[in-house]
């Protein structure tokens, strides 16, 4: 779909526009400018005089129907330049949605939002002291959202807020994401760091001594420094890919390098492949009062997972999680993933009913994003899903299923193309919610990121401001300079704190 963009020539609105023009149709051009043989025009004035004003009108090619909408805001001269950018932008893709609705028939519930953080919105209108019917319209107005994302959103805020009541008092505290980039095999939808591990045990120790040190540097300085850990998550890849003597000296190491880890609120160790869990590595876990893990089946069906690359059977993800269960791990989390290749409302059901034998504390609906450098978006034409309006239906099911099991939601994020323009949730059952996933996603304190592929976001505990770090995704450069990376991530903290 080639979309002509007339009357526009700031090109920092052309990829807002095209990330707009990406939730209608799976395949667009956005052009600013003159262009040839255009399926779309949209004709697009915009006005800064007195007041904010915007006009988009749509006409398509083979049509002669056209479509109007327009846009006002007060005065914008008093603003930062930067400021008012925002509110040109804001202008500019209401209109844009607006008449792409029209002419498409498709509503987006999320309106001109394409970010991954909508509960953060809602947080900064609380910490304000907004009230609650004046957050919602301004929310309405501002970004076109829907009454359901916004019920859904304060739904979640709420919970954060009796989880973590002290949510927005932790900027002077850490939290700890670890990250071992090591898989028995790489999904087709994955992009984080995941080797195989098979025939690579030089490449594990050596990674590991990287690691070892960056824990036992940061836990001095943490020390040092006074500065209490709220949470510490392992991630990858898949922390468990690795021996149980590994992880026995690994938890020793956290556990002598950190300050008062006993005191850290919670300590998640994803084990998400059932091809990793063995009850050694459980009791390893065990050893160290570590009982928050992730045994993540993404689908019930044993043809769509040797389809997306995950080597275990249904039949394991049963198994390991009763065994996970029987050696006292009383908070697993599970992964479900819809819109999976093949898979539609059927198949979907067929997931939630055996999820329903199983009840894990808590439970992450992901909706399937093509993300840019997976298997699975390279080719597209292997890996058929379900058209829009089914993928919709199965977030409905989930939505309808989890309140009927007694689960809330507590968290939430989007990712660029997401099949539907939909979201991620995660649901849990009363108390036993996730609190670094809440940290990483409101963006209240800073997270350190620790280990191959590990991003660090930093952020000022008196501004505000977020600076982001990352650590190379490949061990071989990460065996090479994990020095030089500890190092620089301690002079951003030194000016942080």
């Amino acid at each position: 779909m080639k979309i002509y963009i007339k009357g526009i020539a700031d090109e920092r609105l052309q990829r807002p526009l095209q990330l707009i023009a990406n939730l209608f149709f799976e395949e667009s051009i956005v052009t600013l400018g003159e262009a040839e043989d255009a399926d779309i025009t949209v004709d697009l004035c915009l006005s800064t005089k007195e007041k904010l004003q915007a006009t988009a009108i749509l006409i398509t090619k083979d049509s002669e129907k056209k479509f109007k909408a327009s846009f006002e805001a007060n005065n914008i001269d008093a603003l930062s330049e930067k400021e008012q950018f925002k509110k040109i932008k804001n202008a500019v893709s209401q209109v844009f949605v607006k008449v792409l609705q029209e002419d498409t028939g498709i509503i987006q519930k999320w309106g001109v939002l394409t970010g991954i953080r909508p509960t953060k919105l809602l947080h900064n209108k609380v910490k304000a002291g907004v009230i609650k019917e004046v957050a919602h319209q301004e929310l309405k107005d501002n970004y076109l959202l829907t009454d359901e994302k916004i019920e859904l959103m304060q739904k979640i805020v709420n919970r954060q807020l009796e989880v973590v009541p002290d949510l927005y008092d932790l900027q002077n505290e850490v939290s700890i994401y670890i990250g071992i980039p090591f898989c028995p095999t790489k999904c087709a939808y994955c992009t984080f760091p995941a080797y195989a591990i098979q025939g690579k045990q030089g490449k594990v120790d050596s990674f590991l001594v990287g690691l070892h040190y960056e824990i036992r540097e940061m836990g001095k300085w943490l020390k040092e420094k006074g500065i209490p850990i709220t949470t510490i998550y392992f991630g990858g890849g898949t922390p468990t890919s690795i021996t149980a003597e590994e992880m026995d000296m690994l938890y020793e190491e956290m556990f002598e390098s950190f300050p008062d880890v006993k005191n850290v609120r919670e300590i998640t160790v994803e084990a998400g492949r059932p091809d990793t869990i063995t009850p050694d590595k459980l009791k390893v876990l065990k050893k160290w009062n570590i009982d928050r893990i992730s045994i993540n089946p993404q689908s019930y069906s044993n043809d769509t997972l040797k389809a997306i690359g995950r080597h275990h059977s249904v039949e394991e993800t049963v198994d390991k999680y009763h065994l996970a269960r029987s050696m006292g791990m009383n908070n697993i989390n599970m992964d479900l993933i819809i819109g999976l290749p093949g898979e539609g409302t059927k198949d979907f059901q067929h997931t939630l009913n055996e999820t329903e034998k199983l009840m894990p504390e808590s439970l992450t609906v992901h909706t399937l994003s093509f993300k840019r450098a997976s298997e699975m978006t390279k080719n597209k034409e292997k890996y058929k899903v379900a058209p829009r309006y089914e993928i919709e239906k199965m977030m409905e099911m989930a939505e309808s299923w989890t309140k009927q099991e007694n689960y809330h939601p507590y968290y939430l994020y989007r990712q660029k193309n997401i099949l539907g323009n939909l979201e991620n949730v995660g649901y849990s059952l009363m108390g036993q919610e996730s609190i670094y996933n809440i940290m990483i996603m409101e963006e209240v304190q800073t997270i350190i990121g620790i280990g191959c592929g590990a991003a660090s976001k930093f952020i000022d505990p008196s501004t505000g401001k977020i600076t982001h770090f990352a650590n190379p995704k490949d061990p071989k450069s990460y065996n090479e300079g994990f020095k030089e990376y500890t190092e620089k991530k301690i002079d951003i903290l030194n000016q942080l704190f």
